[in-house]
């Protein structure tokens, strides 16, 4: 559970800092947009009071607190309950790291905060998102490919 907790607090650490350094020290929150790397990378300041684009915009910030931890004890249960190998540990605390992020926002805001916007190849995108989302897919992502059921192997044929 060690790799778990650490990888969560990078997760939460790098989160709330990037939203720090861009939301409120380069005040993204004020200026609503800055062009970093056009059109590949903007800084496009958002608040996101549903899940994810939106869906379940009408659901109180602490039922969305409470979904997000509900989950993080699920992953953190299934961590104990089987035993896993150190990447799948790894990508679990990612994915709680992240989802704690966008806790402390929405408790603290009554929205997630977010700044990520990409743009390619003509097509523009209107989504926001932030670092703690990037921890949660790749978070997920890890789970689906890495872990194990917990299921005892069955040997021979």
């Amino acid at each position: 559970m060690r790799i778990v907790a650490i990888s969560a607090a990078v997760a939460v650490f790098f989160d709330q800092l990037s939203k720090l350094l861009v939301i409120h020290v380069m005040e993204l929150w004020r200026l609503k947009s800055i062009k970093v790397f056009p059109p590949y990378l903007n800084f496009e300041y958002g608040e996101n009071r549903g899940i994810n684009f939106g869906i379940g915009d009408g659901l109180s910030r602490w039922t969305l607190v409470a979904i997000a931890i509900s989950v993080c004890l699920a992953i953190i249960w299934w961590m104990l309950r089987a035993p896993q190998p150190a990447i799948a540990r790894l990508s679990a605390g990612f994915l709680i790291g992240g989802a704690l992020g966008n806790v402390i926002d929405r408790a603290w805001h009554g929205y997630v905060l977010d700044f990520l916007n990409n743009d390619c190849c003509g097509i523009g995108n209107p989504f926001v998102y932030n670092v703690a989302d990037i921890f949660i897919f790749v978070g997920a992502m890890g789970l689906v490919f890495f872990s194990k059921d917990g299921k005892p192997e069955k040997k021979g044929a």
